[in-house]
C-alpha cells in the first residue's frame, strides 16, 4: 500500500482505522496505544496528540475533533495498526498525483479558496470535506503538505448545558 492509497481511502471514508471525527478517545488509544502529547500544557483541553505524522486533536469531552496527516516530510509514518504493513511511506506527492487518485477513486473534489493563497493551494473532497493542502515549491509546482479531516461540529458547551438541564430535572 502507498501513502496515496491511505489518503484517498481517508478522503472517501472520513477515517483512518479507528480514528474519525467524533470517535471516543479511549477507543482510539485502546486500538493504537498511547500517543505522544504535542501540546505545551498537558492539563488543558483540547489537546493535540501524535502517532508519528498522524495528528489528532481531542476535545475536552474526549472526542476526536480534527485529524491531520503531515505529508511534507520525505517519509510519512502512520500507526501500522491503522494502515497495515510498516506504516512507513514515501511522500512528495504532486497535485496531479492526488487529483488523479481522487478521480480514480470516484471522489469528487473542488478547489478550496479560503485556504488557497500565496504559496499554498487547497482542494476539498465533497463527501467528507477532507482537505488536501499543497505547498507550491519553486521549480517543482504544488507538493502535498498535509491532508486533514474536519471537526464534526459538536458543541461541548451545548452538551454540558443539556447534561446540567437533565440533572436538574431528576
Amino acid at each position: 500500500m502507498e501513502i496515496l492509497d491511505v489518503l484517498t481511502d481517508m478522503a472517501k471514508t472520513g477515517r483512518l482505522g479507528p480514528v474519525f471525527s467524533g470517535a471516543d478517545w479511549s477507543d482510539v488509544t485502546e486500538a493504537l496505544g498511547e500517543p505522544c502529547h504535542t501540546g505545551s500544557q498537558s492539563w488543558k483541553w483540547p489537546r493535540l496528540f501524535a502517532y508519528g505524522d498522524l495528528e489528532v486533536s481531542v476535545c475536552r469531552c474526549r472526542k476526536v475533533s480534527i485529524i491531520c496527516v503531515q505529508t511534507w516530510r520525505d517519509v510519512v509514518e502512520l500507526p501500522p495498526s491503522a494502515v497495515g504493513g510498516t506504516g512507513t511511506f514515501l511522500a512528495g506527492l504532486s497535485h496531479e498525483d492526488v487529483v488523479s487518485a481522487l478521480d480514480n477513486a470516484g471522489c469528487s473534489w473542488e478547489p478550496y479558496p479560503p485556504l488557497t493563497f500565496g504559496d499554498q493551494s487547497t482542494l476539498v473532497v465533497i463527501p467528507t470535506a477532507a482537505h488536501f493542502t499543497f505547498e507550491i515549491l519553486e521549480g517543482r509546482g504544488p507538493v502535498l503538505n498535509s491532508m486533514s479531516l474536519p471537526a464534526d461540529g459538536h458543541d461541548c458547551n451545548a452538551n454540558a448545558a443539556k447534561s446540567r438541564e437533565h440533572a436538574s430535572l431528576q
